[in-house]
């Protein structure tokens, strides 16, 4: 009995999931990350692939480990295994960094997320991709992704800014603001721009063709050059004594303001000032 009674306290200090009951769902969790990597990179073609040569994954379970280390207060080991992790993966995640389910590294080398970096469910990064702060801020200084983002290579997300539900975030850009729910950003700074006028709201199976991305700038160059082109004719024409040819209005007509936003965004100047 005595024995009996000095265990009762030892198992209600035990905690209340049982080993079973975690491994059940550390295999769950395994699967899906295997299905994620099959479902979004066409060059893996086994379950084993997956296993043996996926640093992303590999990563991505490095820091779930850590994370648990480092939500305990054990910061000193979690760092280590972070450390561990980046030497043989190339992919730098901050044990602090929250990351949700379905997650995808692709690729991953030279991949950095910050400390108080917040990452939702289904988000996938390409290589080269930084998740980082700004400066010496304490406090949330990391941005917030969420559900269904998707990342492309070499992006800067810079800041504690929101990319929202659904965003791409095209190749080689750099994020300094919010970017609104399931829009596109592209260049440097970056601007959300639409995709063929429709938004995509399968966040969970996110549109991985994220190199066909509109190029606001050459867009509005492209408009630029060709009003050049009309107008020069127009005073050949005059000059020659010739009545200019009526224009067929075409399909981007009304493209001069946007021409004109877009070209005052890049040199910092005011729209309604004029360029």
């Amino acid at each position: 009995m005595g024995a009996s009674s000095e265990g009762a306290p030892i198992l209600a200090r035990m905690p209340r999931r049982s080993l079973l009951a975690w491994l059940g769902g550390a295999k769950e969790s395994l699967a899906r990350d295997i299905e994620v990597a099959r479902e979004r990179d066409p060059a893996a073609r086994s379950t084993a692939e997956v296993l043996l040569c996926y640093p992303g994954l590999h990563a991505v379970w490095l820091h779930r480990g850590a994370h648990r280390l480092w939500n305990r207060g054990l910061r000193l080991p979690a760092r280590l295994v972070s450390q561990f992790s980046r030497s043989f993966t190339g992919i730098e995640i901050h044990p602090g960094a929250t990351i949700g389910p379905g997650f995808f590294i692709d690729h991953g080398m030279g991949v950095v997320i910050g400390e108080t970096t917040e990452i939702g469910e289904d988000v996938t990064l390409y290589q080269g991709v930084t998740l980082g702060g700004t400066g010496k801020e304490t406090g949330k200084r990391h941005p917030t992704v969420q559900d269904g983002v998707t990342v492309g290579t070499g992006a800067n997300v810079l800041g504690p800014v929101v990319l929202g539900e659904g965003a791409k975030v095209g190749a080689g850009s750099i994020v300094v603001k919010d970017v609104p729910p399931y829009s596109t950003v592209v260049g440097n700074p970056g601007r959300p721009v639409i995709v063929d006028g429709q938004k995509v709201r399968d966040v969970h199976h996110p549109d991985m063709q994220h190199t066909r991305l509109p190029d606001p700038v050459a867009e509005a160059m492209a408009c630029l050059v060709r009003r050049v082109t009309e107008l020069e004719q127009d005073l050949a024409d005059l000059r020659a004594g010739r009545t200019p040819a009526p224009r067929i209005p075409a399909s981007d007509e009304d493209c001069l303001p946007t021409a004109q936003e877009e070209i005052s965004s890049i040199l910092g100047l005011n729209p309604g000032a004029g360029i």
